[in-house]
């Protein structure tokens, strides 16, 4: 099985902290995705980050976003703040994706569904029964 693991920080500000990491890494923010591109999106909402890839330090992607709702406590009551890191794991196969979500979803807790997103990708998240956070995508 082959996945790219990156890292995922879920940010008060992904645009200020992305900015950040491309000057102190060398780097440059290669695509950008905000709230607002999905339909129905409120207002106030629509210049938040939904997703942000930075190459950095020799090419490899850290990905950002704006921590929009994520404040409340984790599956153990533990109060998670405005700010966590998840684990993203890209796969090029379905089935693969399908499988490493189904497996880390043992004991833990499913946030978001394996399912074909409006922009084009599969995509879950899942924490872990450890309380992890993993983001699975099949692009």
């Amino acid at each position: 099985m082959t996945a790219q693991l990156n890292a995922y920080i879920h940010s008060e500000d992904a645009k200020t902290q992305a900015a950040f990491y491309a000057q102190a890494l060398g780097g440059e923010i290669v695509s950008t995705m905000t709230y607002g591109q999905i339909p129905g999106t409120p207002e106030a909402m629509k210049d938040k980050v939904m997703h942000m890839a930075l190459r950095a330090a020799g090419g490899n992607l850290l990905f950002l976003s704006d921590s929009v709702g994520l404040g409340g406590p984790d599956s153990s009551g533990t109060p998670r703040g405005l700010r966590f890191i998840a684990l993203a794991l890209s796969y090029g196969d379905e089935a693969e994706a399908r499988q490493a979500f189904e497996k880390l979803a043992e004991g833990g807790e499913v946030k978001y569904p394996f399912e074909l997103q409006p922009w084009g990708a599969y995509y879950g998240e899942i924490e872990d029964r450890f309380g992890v956070n993993w983001q699975i995508v099949k692009q």
